[in-house]
């Protein structure tokens, strides 16, 4: 036993065998190692440029939607007496040319009613139906032992579905029940005890209540054609225009205009060209990094082929190189100012149609999609199942996943490599041990041999 636990360790030969077994297998292992860490960072290296270059066509395409979304592109609505009106833009309105001229006349209210002062909103009220009528619905409301007070009318009254709103309001350390519907003459409501209800529950329903405010539509003029509208909130008049209606003064007349982003939109076309080229740069060097890459290559020549695309529906200016950007010869964009300038003053319309583009039924995102909707279905046709910056992503991270697989096979063989030296040179040790013993024994007996002759 003491002879087997000396030579496993080496120290029957007198070789360091651990030492060797070790030595060996590292050289084995190392220089296989070091290629899989090289393919590893390099395959990271290629997933992060993919990673980035895809985060940039996001936040270029983001960015751009988002401006347009704001209406921060697009014409905005003016108007003079802006304590009375407010009035905003609708999505692809294109107000250039607004010019209008309105008198409110009277604005849309709700009907409101009051009972009468009551000791406590828990105190019965008396049991029994109730019809509460609105714009000719009638919606009934029960009255019964389980929500028999104030509350329990108040309650039911806002289950019902009627779009009356009930709430009790303390008043002079009593309590009153307050009725509002919405807005409009059509949404005129009334309320009544059917027969059969309690006294109690009849007075209060039938002479208790008060009217406090008569449900009425807004009346406005706009150039002199007057208009109904149940809410205060009308976008249906002035096209491309939602107006507020905050204050009536019949006589009294304000006037809407418009102002165009001239400046927004030249500070748009200008970042657009300094992050395109970005994109660009970005796009380029995940394709060095890679390696070539065709598929980078087919989305740099999509995001190129913008500059000449059909935007808008317009005959005249209908693509960005109408506006002054076009490619030089290295594939970047760049800006004429000068071009930029002369189509904004002959033809501001168009050029904002670009970034803002108009809908009604002709125009469409088919027909007119604008540079937002252009540059989004580039990117979400990247990013799709399948799609360009998609389906590289995933080779790419399959690319890693065999590195990974093959580097544990590597270790695999490896550790089954150095066992197995482990193991011969152990046997090694263990007759190199033996012929040690007996050269040693040998030796002696030829000492002794000579000794005695």
């Amino acid at each position: 036993m003491i002879g087997n636990i000396a030579n496993s360790l080496g120290f029957g030969s007198g070789i360091n065998v651990s030492q060797l077994v070790s030595d060996l297998a590292t050289a084995s292992r190392a220089p296989k190692a070091e290629r899989f860490d090289a393919l590893a960072k390099a395959s990271q290296a290629k997933i992060s440029a993919v990673a980035q270059a895809r985060a940039d066509l996001d936040s270029f395409a983001d960015t751009l939607a988002n401006l347009v979304s704001t209406g921060s592109l697009g014409s905005q609505p003016t108007v003079s007496g802006d304590n009375a009106l407010v009035a905003s833009a609708l999505p692809n309105a294109q107000l250039g040319k607004l010019a209008a001229e309105v008198e409110i006349r009277q604005l849309a209210r709700a009907q409101t009613m009051h009972s009468g002062l009551l000791a406590s909103a828990s105190d019965p009220v008396g049991t029994g139906n109730v019809t509460l009528t609105v714009g000719g619905v009638a919606h009934a409301i029960t009255i019964g032992a389980s929500n028999n007070s104030l509350t329990g009318l108040a309650d039911a009254i806002n289950a019902s579905g009627s779009g009356v709103r009930a709430s009790i309001v303390a008043d002079q350390g009593q309590v009153r029940l307050v009725l509002k519907g919405e807005t409009g003459a059509a949404k005129a409501f009334t309320l009544s005890a059917d027969a059969g209800a309690d006294p109690a529950l009849a007075a209060l329903i039938t002479s208790g209540f008060a009217q406090s405010q008569a449900a009425t539509d807004a009346v406005i003029r706009v150039d002199g054609v007057e208009y109904n509208r149940p809410t205060n909130s009308i976008a249906d008049i002035i096209p491309g225009v939602s107006l507020t209606l905050k204050k009536a003064e019949v006589g009294s007349f304000i006037a809407l205009g418009s102002t165009r982003p001239a400046d927004a939109l030249k500070l748009t076309i200008s970042d657009f060209v300094t992050v395109f080229n970005q994109l660009q740069t970005s796009l380029k060097e995940a394709r060095q990094t890679i390696g070539g890459a065709g598929n980078l290559r087919a989305l740099d020549r999509q995001l190129t082929a913008l500059v000449s695309k059909a935007l808008t529906g317009n005959a005249g200016i209908n693509s960005l190189s109408d506006i002054g950007i076009k490619t030089d010869r290295s594939g970047a964009l760049i800006l004429d100012p000068a071009k930029l300038d002369a189509v904004l003053a002959s033809d501001p319309d168009a050029v904002e149609a670009l970034f803002n583009p108009p809908r009604d039924g002709v125009r469409t995102s088919l027909t007119d999609p604008g540079l937002a909707v252009a540059l989004d279905e580039i990117r979400d046709a990247a990013i799709a199942p399948g799609g360009l910056i998609e389906s590289l992503g995933k080779s790419l991270q399959v690319e890693a996943a065999t590195i990974a697989k093959n580097r544990e096979r590597m270790e695999t063989r490896e550790d089954a490599y150095e066992a197995r030296l482990q193991k011969q040179y152990a046997t090694l040790d263990a007759k190199l041990s033996a012929f040690k013993a007996t050269q040693t024994y040998l030796e002696q007996q030829i000492k002794l041999w000579s000794n005695e002759k």
